[in-house]
């Protein structure tokens, strides 16, 4: 303020933040692209599941709105569903794209792939817990799940939500091994083991959105999710 009075300065400091948000715009757009680069580099590798990270992230995000959480951890939510599958870069692509039954030690290896997504991300400087949602969205409620077998509380929920978003897109979509079951099949998969496998609350979240007309729908045999 000068010695008369009147304010001095104030051109000064707005174009100071006005910057410093252009900055963090700049960087959050950046961090974005390299999440969803992360994304498409495990995408390249199964063609069969080529938009399946990002439809199991925006059908999270939904189901994380619809059960009122707040935007830091829906936030989370997008980041981990967009990065749920990155540890599949360690598992041999032909095992990823057969056609036929994976036995059971073929099977084993592509389990593993949560706990090698883990690895890659836990030292990620990252504002959310990304690496153990990534870490533990195959694990169950009863405990039936990989790659610890947690139960319950033990599961983080952002994981429990991922968890039953992957279930209904994978049912939904087209595999090597079998063609697209359909909405039907995967929302009576989440309804008829709600309380066993999925959490209760999670999945009325999910039915509920369908309810009201959240789809996948299918172009060039590649599902996009959108909701009405």
């Amino acid at each position: 303020m000068g010695t008369d009075g009147e304010v001095s300065g104030v051109v000064e400091v707005s174009e100071d933040i006005t910057e410093r948000k252009r900055a963090s715009k700049k960087l959050e757009a950046a961090f974005d692209a390299l999440v969803r680069t992360a994304s498409d580099i495990v995408s390249a590798r199964d063609p069969y599941t080529a938009d399946h990270q990002r439809n199991v992230s925006k059908l999270a995000v939904a189901m994380g709105r619809e059960m009122g959480l707040n935007d830091e951890i829906c936030e989370s939510i997008r980041v981990a569903g967009l990065l749920h599958d990155i540890g599949k870069i360690t598992v041999p692509t032909e095992l990823l794209t057969r056609l036929g039954k994976l036995n059971e030690i073929e099977f084993d290896l592509i389990k593993e792939h949560s706990r090698s997504g883990y690895e890659i991300l836990k030292d990620v400087d990252l504002p959310w817990p990304v690496a153990e949602i990534v870490l533990q969205h195959h694990e169950r409620l009863d405990g039936s799940g990989y790659p610890d077998g947690l139960k319950g509380e033990q599961i983080r929920l952002e994981s429990k939500i991922i968890a039953v978003a992957d279930v209904v897109e994978t049912i939904t979509s087209h595999r090597p091994y079998r063609s697209a079951l359909g909405v039907d099949a995967a929302l009576n998969e989440i309804i008829n083991n709600s309380g066993k496998l999925y959490d209760p609350e999670i999945v009325k979240a999910c039915l509920a959105l369908f309810k009201r007309g959240y789809t996948f729908e299918f172009e060039l045999g590649l599902p996009a999710v959108r909701e009405r």
